[in-house]
C-alpha cells in the first residue's frame, strides 16, 4: 500500500488547512512539540522518550508574559513557532485552544505553572495577568522540602491523582525561575480490543526479544500508508472525541527513526491524515502504561534559546536578575483494550496485518484543531512503567 506525500497541489491545501486563528496555534504548538521531540530524541538515541509539548508550550507562554517585550518574549515566540502566527488576541486563542483539549473525552490532564524564588522580589501584578488569562496562579516558592511538597500536590490535583511524585529532590539554590509542565494521557479507543494481555516478543536491537503484554485485534479499521522514503509503514488509529494515534513503524529492527523524527511538522502529519487509506487490519498492539521525566532545559539551546537562557530579561516579573533553574517535565501514559464499539466480524476482502513488535514512533493528535497532544518512541517497552 503506497504513500503518497507528495501530492500534486500539497503546497495549497497546506496553505488552506490553516486558516482560523484556532487552527495556526494548533500548528504552531505541534510545531513546536516536533522540534523539542527532536532534541530530545537526538539527545536520547537508544532510549524511550516521550514528552506532552502543548504543556510545555502553556507554561511557557505563562513565562513569555513576563518577559521584556523587545527581547526576551521576542525569543520565546519565535522558539514557541508565535512569531508566524500574526495573531493580536494570541493569548486567548491559546487559553481556547488549551480549554478544547482538556475536554473530558479527550482523555489528556494538563498542569502547567511558573514558580518563582520569593528573594527576586516579585512583581504582584504578573501574577494577576496570568491567572486572568490562563486560570492558574505563577507560585512565590519558599525555599526547602515544602516547596516539593506543594509542587507535588499541585500537578497531582491537577491531573486527577495520575501524576504523582512530579519532584523527587529539592530544588536547586538558584533556582530562581521554574516553570514545569506534566500531563496525564488516557488512551481511550474507538474500536475496542477483543484480545489484550497475551505475552508476545518485542524485537530488540542487540538483544534478546522482551516478552510483553500485547492486545490484538481482526479487522481493525484504521488507516494506512507504506512511506518509502521514510522506510515505515503509517497507521492511524481513530480514538474516543476526534482524537487519533499515529503509528511510525520502520521496516526493519532498528532504534534509529532520524529518518521520521526529522520530517515531522504540522503540514506533514496534516497530509497524512488525507493521504492514508482506510483499511482493515489485524491489528497487534503493545500494552504501553508508563511514567517518563526529565528536564527539558538542556533542549532550549536546541531550539535557539541560547540568548534567552544566558541573558534571560524578565522585566515584568522582577528587576533582578533570574535564571531559569529548570524545566522539569513528566508524563503518564495507560492504554487499555476498551472501547465504544467492536470491529466487523466479516473477513476482509484483502488480509492485511500489522504488528507492532519492534521499535516504533507515534504521537497523539487532537483532528478537530490539529494540535499535537502526546509523542514518544519506544524503544524497548519492558522498562516502561508507572
Amino acid at each position: 500500500m503506497q504513500l503518497e506525500t507528495e501530492a500534486t497541489g500539497g503546497e495549497e491545501e497546506a496553505v488552506e488547512l490553516f486558516t482560523t486563528p484556532r487552527a495556526k496555534m494548533a500548528a504552531a504548538t505541534s510545531d513546536f512539540g516536533y522540534n523539542l521531540f527532536r532534541a530530545l530524541a537526538g539527545r536520547n538515541p537508544n532510549t524511550n522518550v516521550f514528552l506532552a509539548p502543548i504543556s510545555i508550550s502553556a507554561v511557557l507562554t505563562q513565562l513569555s508574559m513576563g518577559a521584556s517585550p523587545d527581547r526576551s518574549e521576542r525569543w520565546l515566540y519565535r522558539a514557541l513557532r508565535y512569531h508566524t502566527l500574526q495573531d493580536p488576541q494570541l493569548h486567548d486563542t491559546l487559553r481556547d485552544l488549551l480549554a478544547s483539549l482538556r475536554a473530558p473525552g479527550k482523555g489528556l490532564s494538563i498542569a502547567a505553572r511558573v514558580y518563582l524564588a520569593r528573594r527576586l522580589r516579585l512583581k504582584q501584578e504578573y501574577f494577576g495577568v496570568v491567572e486572568k488569562q490562563y486560570g492558574v496562579r505563577p507560585k512565590a516558592l519558599m525555599g526547602g522540602a515544602k516547596d516539593v511538597n506543594e509542587i507535588n500536590d499541585w500537578v497531582k490535583q491537577q491531573t486527577g491523582g495520575k501524576v504523582d511524585r512530579f519532584m523527587s529532590k529539592p530544588l536547586g539554590r538558584n533556582s530562581g525561575v521554574v516553570p514545569l509542565g506534566a500531563a496525564y494521557f488516557k488512551v481511550k479507543w474507538m474500536t475496542r480490543f477483543s484480545q489484550s494481555g497475551v505475552m508476545e516478543d518485542f524485537q530488540l536491537v542487540g538483544e534478546a526479544p522482551a516478552r510483553i503484554s500485547m492486545m490484538q485485534q481482526d479487522n481493525y479499521p484504521v488507516k494506512m500508508g507504506v512511506d518509502p522514503d521514510l522506510g515505515c509503514t503509517i497507521a492511524q488509529i481513530q480514538m474516543q472525541d476526534d482524537v487519533s494515534m499515529f503509528v511510525f513503524l520502520p521496516d526493519d529492527v532498528t532504534q534509529n527513526m532520524t529518518l521520521v523524527e526529522e520530517s515531522l511538522t504540522a503540514e506533514f502529519v496534516q497530509d497524512l491524515s488525507m493521504t492514508l487509506h482506510p483499511v482493515q487490519t489485524a491489528l497487534t498492539l503493545p500494552v504501553l502504561k508508563f511514567s517518563y521525566s526529565t528536564d527539558l532545559l538542556p533542549l532550549l539551546t536546541d531550539l535557539g534559546l541560547d540568548e534567552f537562557l544566558a541573558d534571560t530579561d524578565l522585566t515584568k516579573i522582577t528587576s533582578q536578575a533570574a535564571k531559569l533553574g529548570s524545566l522539569n517535565h513528566k508524563v503518564v501514559m495507560e492504554m487499555a483494550p476498551e472501547g465504544t464499539q467492536y470491529a466487523s466480524s466479516l473477513p476482509p476482502s484483502t488480509p492485511l496485518s500489522y504488528c507492532v513488535d519492534h521499535p516504533f514512533l507515534f504521537l497523539v493528535r487532537d483532528e478537530a484543531s490539529g494540535a499535537l497532544l502526546f509523542i514518544g518512541k519506544v524503544v524497548n517497552p519492558r522498562n516502561l512503567r508507572i
